[in-house]
């Protein structure tokens, strides 16, 4: 079928006429393309409220070698002390009762939480927002997770957005699989960290009195909620020994979740498909998802930070996500934030690296 064609006269200097002839279907395409982008724009948008955690492409490491380590030996012993502890705790596992295992499934679900729904996809990218009782328990099971208060780890979470792969990322991927998996709690923050981390806009977090609640009884609290009461429970309530209890309940249980949380910045940073921004480091790794309770789809995470499920599959491999969801549907959670499947497919078709397959 024949394209229809738009004829346009254009005087000359000679006053003659000339005829251009174009495709109209090309002013279509035009227009077309425009929508699309206007689309990617508009999803930047979709949380206006915040921004501290998009990616800066603008900051470049200074050229030099980088500072030597300083050893934080407080971290470096309960570290040890923690895993030695697990170590000893997985001899002891044939011979926990099975309320003792699930238990420690229960407490792991929960501490996972406080880290996957609370302190990162809450309170580090404000993805969606929660009524007082879901911020309770969120903060309670974050808490039992032992890995500091969600002030800091929210702060250190948006650096790692805004400056990822850099000096400035706490966890630096770049530096080695030991380093951003776990070396970079032992030693002391590269002068980056701090440096771009005391400038980012935190009044969100300073307003919230529960997180400075946490922030000023961390001590205390995580004593009670990741040792005490996790070793209590089984001994009281059902004769498990002190022992089991000890290194089961508590040591073993700890360890897997630092060590899954852990996983998210080394493996889900090294190894992995990158259908949607190969230009990134983060990648999609389906088996960290699966510890993670859904925090593994880090290619799409990191591209779109500020989507609630950090995945476009919802409940795929995402227990988080389903939590929220029931969260929501009983109204304790709302305002749940989702990018576009017109904006997901015009980034992979413009950043992606060919990997990608729907559904």
């Amino acid at each position: 079928m024949p394209v229809p064609l738009l004829q346009e006269k254009v005087s000359n200097s000679d006053s003659s006429t000339a005829t251009i002839t174009a495709p109209l279907s090309m002013d279509l395409q035009n227009k077309r393309e425009k929508l699309k982008e206007m689309a990617l724009h508009f999803v930047e948008d979709i949380r206006p409220e915040m921004k501290e955690d998009i990616y800066d492409p603008s900051y470049q490491d200074e050229v030099g070698p980088p500072p030597k380590h300083e050893y934080v030996w407080r971290n470096i012993i309960i570290m040890a002390l923690l895993h030695l502890g697990a170590l000893y705790g997985i001899t002891l596992v044939p011979g926990c009762k099975a309320y003792t295992w699930l238990w420690v499934l229960l407490c792991y679900v929960f501490s996972g939480l406080g880290i996957t729904a609370g302190a990162h996809r809450l309170w580090s990218h404000r993805t969606y927002k929660a009524r007082l009782p879901l911020r309770l328990f969120l903060i309670i099971a974050n808490t039992m997770a032992f890995q500091t208060y969600v002030y800091e780890w929210a702060r250190d979470h948006r650096v790692h957005h805004k400056f990822t792969e850099t000096h400035a990322d706490p966890h630096n991927s770049r530096r080695g699989f030991f380093f951003c998996h776990v070396g970079w709690l032992l030693v002391r923050k590269h002068p980056a960290v701090k440096e771009k981390g005391g400038s980012l806009d935190l009044s969100d977090l300073k307003a919230e009195k529960l997180l400075m609640f946490q922030k000023r009884y961390y001590k205390p609290s995580v004593l009670l909620m990741c040792f005490i009461l996790p070793t209590l429970v089984p001994w009281y309530c059902w004769g498990e020994t002190f022992q089991h209890s000890l290194c089961v309940a508590t040591f073993l249980r700890s360890v897997l979740t630092h060590n899954m949380t852990w996983l998210v910045n080394s493996a889900a940073h090294l190894y992995g498909y990158r259908p949607y921004d190969k230009n990134i480091d983060a990648r999609e790794n389906a088996l960290v998802s699966l510890g993670t309770l859904g925090e593994g789809f880090h290619n799409y995470h990191h591209t779109f930070p500020y989507d609630y499920s950090t995945s476009e599959y919802r409940w795929n491999l995402n227990f988080t996500t389903f939590f929220i969801d029931c969260m929501a549907a009983i109204g304790l959670a709302y305002d749940l934030k989702k990018v576009p499947k017109a904006s997901i497919l015009a980034r992979i078709k413009r950043t992606g690296d060919g990997s990608y397959k729907s559904g």
